[in-house]
């Protein structure tokens, strides 16, 4: 039977987080403390640390450019579609007429 993955609230990462650099312990300490593994607090600290706001990346959550970047993307392969589609649409006309 497979195990089911945990889940962290920010919360909960946060104040990891912060009694790793607010408090001067160690990560491995920390991460012993709180029965989680050592890699996953040093991830969550990276991540605190590049983000400006002290907000956690995964399951769904983005900043505002992640999102827009999604968008553009989308956005930038429905016209490379729509593109094709066009092309395709005057070759045919331009056969048909000949």
């Amino acid at each position: 039977m497979l195990a089911k993955r945990r889940q962290y609230t920010d919360e909960f990462k946060r104040e990891a987080v912060r009694m790793v650099t607010d408090r001067g312990y160690g990560v491995t300490e920390i991460a012993r403390d709180l029965g989680i593994n050592a890699k996953m607090l040093g991830r969550w600290k990276r991540q605190a640390s590049a983000s400006s706001n002290g907000a956690f990346a995964g399951n769904g959550h983005r900043t505002a450019e992640q999102e827009e970047l999604v968008r553009l993307r989308k956005e930038v392969k429905r016209l490379r579609m729509e593109r094709e589609i066009l092309k395709k649409t005057v070759s045919f006309f331009a056969s048909d007429s000949s």
